[in-house]
């Protein structure tokens, strides 16, 4: 069991940690109905962070930031030493936190996406872990909620009888969305993200070598270039740079800068 705490990349504070220690602190926090934001962050994510100040602030009040990406874990290493052999990648964490919620019989919520979305990632993560039990679920609006959508959706949550709560809105709606609600929600939010669409088996997961060796992104873009050509073709070289000069000291970031949100926006 690896957690080595959190370690600046680019002025988001990315936690080093390995699949058993997180799943142990999320597992812990749902048993004794604690409130915790948990993100899985690839490069895209920490990029986000980066160019927005009001993010930069959310993600760095996160209780946990994963290191999704191969290469948000390689930064850790070459910046940090912080010698992680694997990174936390959100989809197999989303199974794993499964696996010990059947285990340990902490109920999960599964929020976001669309109601068929749901009910087919629902089915398949009873299949796949017997004795699994799923609280409830609730599709996105896709919007920006009502103060009175946001405390209605906060009690349903609560009321539920979970103890751990899954978000899939994407990047970085996700995050805000966890970092709004978790003042009003008692067990931990965890942002997974595309782990919706691949468990449900509606979107195609990079084959395994190609994970291990950071290409996930270039399977993606091959699949749809209209929508992510210019997530990566620009946002990639910018992470690789700002790590440059990161090492050099020349730009290294804090992970005590960003600006607090000056308003409430869960977007649901």
């Amino acid at each position: 069991m690896i957690d080595l705490g959190k370690h600046n990349v680019l002025g988001i504070g990315v936690s080093a940690i390995d699949y058993e220690a997180a799943v142990a602190k999320i597992i812990a926090a749902g048993n004794a109905h604690q409130s915790m934001a948990v993100t899985a962050l690839a490069v895209h994510g920490v990029m986000t962070g980066v160019s927005d100040p009001a993010h930069q602030y959310r993600l760095n009040r996160f209780d946990l930031v994963c290191p999704d990406g191969q290469p948000v874990r390689w930064a850790l290493n070459w910046l940090h030493g912080c010698g992680l052999t694997d990174r936390v990648y959100g989809p197999n964490l989303t199974l794993e936190l499964c696996r010990a919620a059947a285990q340990q019989d902490v109920p999960v919520f599964l929020f976001g996406a669309t109601d068929e979305m749901l009910d087919q990632f629902a089915m398949r993560l009873c299949e796949k872990f017997d004795g699994l039990r799923i609280a409830g679920k609730r599709a996105s609006k896709f919007r920006t909620l009502t103060d009175e959508e946001r405390d209605s959706l906060a009690e349903e949550i609560n009321a539920s009888g979970a103890g751990i709560c899954f978000v899939g809105l994407g990047c970085p709606r996700q995050e805000v969305f966890a970092y709004e609600m978790r003042s009003r929600i008692q067990m931990p939010l965890i942002a997974v993200g595309a782990a919706f669409a691949f468990h449900a088996g509606m979107l195609d997961q990079a084959p395994a070598w190609m994970q291990k060796r950071g290409l996930e992104w270039f399977y993606r873009l091959t699949k749809e270039p209209g929508r992510l050509w210019k997530r990566y073709l620009t946002t990639n070289p910018a992470f690789v740079t700002r790590l440059l000069l990161q090492k050099l000291g020349l730009k290294p970031g804090s992970t005590e800068g960003g600006v607090e949100p000056s308003e409430e926006i869960q977007f649901g």
